[in-house]
């Protein structure tokens, strides 16, 4: 993976169709479980997942949202991604480079998985700037990363995760930490899953 331009992104899904094992590895699944879980609403009307690969992850999500648009800077997963994903309506999968292309419209969901050690700082920043901007009342931002070295990129998962807590400077719901991964939930409404059901205090 020393390419990390988007052409070299667009030659490892033409090379696999699954180049990190997203179907086939019981880590990914179990990763994408976790994910799910931590979601703190049941629902979300519009959801947006930046880098999304061939899919895998969009199909969960998809079953948590109203209207979910997915996006990937490689053409080739953004047709495999489609394929996926033919049979949901409500998906809508675009070929966009982040941050420049950043989507118009709000969210009240913004999933950045896997994403962030692919671009620089200031881009990452950038990506943080927009992820705000877009943001409708009391929504929800989840980031999920490698947290080992990767070859080619100068960012681990946990240095990811730092950046984009201080651009997004928003309340933390939520922190899963282990060997492999960091997952973190922010939200502009800090009540836990009990508050929001009226059931806590």
């Amino acid at each position: 993976m020393n390419d990390i331009t988007p052409p070299g992104f667009d030659a490892l899904f033409r090379h696999n169709e699954d180049p990190w094992g997203f179907r086939t590895r019981w880590y990914e699944a179990r990763k994408r479980a976790m994910t799910l879980a931590c979601l703190p609403q049941a629902r979300y009307a519009s959801g947006f997942e930046p880098g999304c690969a061939n899919g895998e992850l969009t199909a969960q999500l998809a079953g948590r949202c109203e209207r979910l648009l997915a996006s990937d800077v490689s053409p080739r997963a953004v047709e495999l991604a489609r394929t996926r994903l033919a049979a949901l309506p409500h998906v809508e999968v675009v070929q966009a480079l982040l941050p420049d292309q950043w989507p118009r419209g709000r969210f009240d969901l913004v999933v950045i998985s896997e994403l962030g050690y692919f671009v620089d700082g200031p881009a990452l920043d950038a990506m943080a700037a927009h992820t705000l901007a877009c943001l409708l009342p009391a929504a929800t931002v989840v980031a999920c990363h490698w947290r080992r070295p990767i070859q080619g990129c100068a960012m681990d998962g946990d240095a990811v995760h730092a950046r984009l807590a201080q651009g997004l400077q928003l309340p933390q719901l939520c922190e899963v930490r282990e060997a492999d991964f960091v997952l973190n939930v922010w939200s502009s409404d800090p009540q836990s899953v009990a508050q929001r059901e009226g059931f806590a205090w």
